[in-house]
């Protein structure tokens, strides 16, 4: 059975990098050897791999990829720290326009 792998990487400006792969020791040796010069973390090496959850579904692994990269930074360090639970709470809209905070008022 193939497997697909979604990982993040902690990058040396405290960024972080979401990827996916069929070969997670392949790519993680890409990555830190600076394989691609115009890749997002050929200037931000040393990278330390954070978290790695893999598919055994292509399209499952895209798909997660591509929601975690649109996640915020918090979610993102949810999900390395293991805390998927976090995960709810911290999709909550906060702000002052949210319908929570809708007061109806009589005309």
């Amino acid at each position: 059975m193939k497997f697909y792998y979604v990982y993040i990487l902690k990058c040396s400006d405290d960024s972080y990098y979401t990827g996916i792969t069929n070969n997670m020791d392949r790519r993680l040796k890409e990555h830190k050897s600076g394989l691609h010069k115009e890749s997002y973390t050929y200037n931000k090496r040393p990278l330390k791999l954070v978290f790695c959850t893999d598919f055994n579904d292509v399209n499952q692994a895209i798909s997660f990829e591509k929601q975690v990269k649109g996640w915020s930074r918090k979610k993102k360090e949810a999900i390395i720290n293991d805390k998927w639970e976090d995960l709810k709470k911290l999709s909550e809209c906060l702000n002052l326009t949210s319908h929570k905070n809708f007061i109806k008022k009589d005309v």
